[in-house]
């Protein structure tokens, strides 16, 4: 079975090519050779390149279409806004329907996608997404095509949630990465694991006072560069794997590897420079990580989402658990939706099968509901 991989590379309706000959919005159609599928998928992440998605050949197998879809923030979550974003997936949601000739659209919202697919068909139903002050809110958000289908794969409640849930909550100075309260440390053999109650009552609010503490400089740093002519700036946050469920898998027992996490043993990666959120401006801290500005928390969007949905959780899945694929289900709108566990880590690498499996599952739940 031969798979055709057709490049598209589209301009934005908030900005064109760029000078070097780019396109801001960029992905791969898949599908079977000499087909013309009715039924298409487009899936999209805040930064991670999709492009190449690991289910896009599985499906493009079953007989769907496949758009591996990149907004101009690929690679860039550092100056991400939510606006803009959203308008660039409507550019391959429209490509689908205008040029592809797929009759039903399904988004795809795997990882961190969950939460930006959710948004986005929220945005097209239902626009309530406000820009930050200071910003226009970017043409064409309010007109958006929205999805026939929404399928949640491995995915979490949003940025600001999964940030906060893997921040280091000993951290006292975000200007030193040395700088900690020892009774919180996640790391020291006498606060576990196994970890007390009382320690992770006190620890997961620690984490939310962390991400609080940098919105309140955020805001502060911003009203003060702004008083001077300054639009925005840099700035870092370190220390963002330090979940005490990739330590102590006693709490929400799975399948996973214990001590472990996407980059490896977390006590390592804690001291490293590839956390989440490393790189950020003032603006998309607001727009993207902030628990109390941000509007990529999952919750409300998934409020609005109507159309039948799917809900899968990976049982060996080192950053994403349970509790997270519960709250996605529990809070879709839509009448019609499922939520089924399958074997497999984040990505579906393992075991063998794991992916054909994910595969066949939605498939067989596309099939019951669109022909």
């Amino acid at each position: 079975m031969t798979i055709e991989r057709t490049f598209v590379g589209l301009p934005s309706p908030v900005i064109g090519r760029a000078g070097a000959g780019g396109h801001p919005c960029q992905g791969l159609y898949h599908r079977r050779a000499g087909t013309k599928p009715k039924t298409a998928f487009i899936a999209t992440h805040y930064q991670i390149d999709f492009s190449e998605h690991y289910l896009a050949e599985y499906l493009a197998e079953r007989g769907f279409g496949f758009l591996g879809w990149n907004t101009r923030f690929r690679g860039d979550e550092s100056h991400f806004l939510l606006d803009h974003a959203l308008v660039d997936i409507g550019v391959g949601v429209r490509w689908l329907r205008e040029v592809a000739g797929a009759e039903t659209v399904v988004l795809l919202g795997n990882s961190g996608g969950g939460s930006l697919m959710a948004a986005y068909q929220s945005q097209a139903v239902e626009p309530n997404v406000t820009a930050l002050p200071g910003l226009r809110l970017a043409a064409g958000v309010d007109d958006l095509p929205a999805g026939d289908a929404y399928i949640s794969v491995a995915a979490h409640l949003g940025r600001p949630d999964v940030l906060t849930s893997w921040m280091d909550a000993s951290v006292t100075d975000e200007s030193d990465p040395l700088a900690t309260d020892p009774s919180l440390d996640l790391f020291d053999p006498e606060n576990g694991p196994p970890y007390s109650a009382e320690f992770l009552a006190r620890y997961r609010a620690a984490q939310e006072a962390r991400n609080r503490r940098i919105t309140a400089w955020v805001k502060d740093e911003l009203a003060r560069l702004s008083a001077a002519g300054y639009h925005d700036r840099p700035f870092s946050v370190f220390r963002t794997w330090a979940d005490p469920r990739m330590v102590d898998p006693s709490i929400e027992p799975t399948n996973r590897r214990p001590n472990s996490c996407y980059p490896g043993k977390p006590e390592r990666a804690n001291r490293s420079v590839f956390g989440i959120a490393a790189a950020c401006t003032l603006r998309t801290w607001l727009n993207l990580w902030s628990l109390d500005d941000s509007q990529t928390r999952a919750h409300p969007h998934l409020a609005r989402i109507t159309v039948p949905s799917l809900v899968v959780n990976a049982d060996a899945d080192t950053g994403v658990f349970p509790s997270d694929a519960a709250a996605m289900y529990d809070a879709l709108a839509a009448e019609d939706k499922e939520r089924h566990d399958l074997s497999g880590d984040h990505y579906f690498l393992t075991p063998d099968g794991a992916r054909d499996g994910l595969a066949d599952l939605i498939a067989s739940w596309l099939g019951k509901r669109f022909r």
